[in-house]
């Protein structure tokens, strides 16, 4: 079944950047300073996600509500700040996708759960922010993701109805953020995907392995 669609909303990392070399890397910065052994890229890739939160648990084994995890946070924000644009990039199979879209006239867009702080600096030195007709951020509005507040944004920015949009993500809450703001969504199999439910039990109305998918789903390929 095809999408029709005016607009594309994107989720930013997993989905339209790999942001996983700096925020795995900031993980791993934190184990060398403590002294302890670096771990492979694929352990930590999973929960890249889950921001802070997810690279502190898995890179040093300490959770939200334990003494140490605030400072420990701190720490890591303040640490990934430093790197965030030395090895995150575009995915390459989605520029071709962004280039169609804008050959289209189809407007496309980011709605994040990464804050304005973090996302504005990495959007424009990826040469995003000029192309991107709007960037809600997980600042932007009073809630974030899983809450559609900021899908309702984005469309309301663009000058959509949010059935108009179609929303693409690799994490639950993007396709539960999807659904509640009554937007068709994709998941993207290409993205970090967490170690939750498997993609295929999200709900989205369409699961697709690479990004020129999505061509043939608007019916642009």
């Amino acid at each position: 079944m095809r999408i029709a669609a005016r607009a594309v909303l994107f989720d930013l990392d997993g989905t339209l950047i790999d942001s996983a070399p700096d925020l795995a890397g900031t993980g791993n910065d934190m184990r060398a300073a403590r002294g302890l052994p670096l771990l492979p890229l694929d352990q930590l890739r999973p929960m890249v996600g889950a921001g802070a939160r997810g690279m502190v648990g898995r890179a040093l084994g300490v959770a939200p509500g334990q003494a140490e995890f605030e400072a420990l946070r701190d720490e890591f924000l303040q640490r990934y700040e430093a790197r965030m644009t030395r090895e995150t990039r575009v995915f390459e199979a989605i520029e071709p996708v962004l280039v169609a879209l804008a050959s289209r006239q189809r407007p496309w867009g980011i709605v994040t759960n990464k804050v304005t702080r973090y996302t504005e600096p990495i959007v424009r030195a990826l040469g995003l922010a000029e192309a991107a007709a709007v960037v809600v951020c997980g600042d932007t509005t009073p809630h974030a993701k899983p809450h559609p507040a900021p899908l309702l944004e984005a469309a309301r920015r663009i000058g959509l109805e949010p059935g108009e949009c179609v929303y693409v993500g690799d994490d639950l809450r993007d396709v539960q953020a999807g659904r509640a703001a009554g937007m068709a969504t994709v998941a993207a199999a290409w993205g970090y995907l967490g170690d939750g439910e498997p993609i295929d039990g999200w709900g989205a109305d369409h699961v697709i392995a690479e990004p020129g998918e999505l061509l043939n789903l608007l019916s642009l390929a």
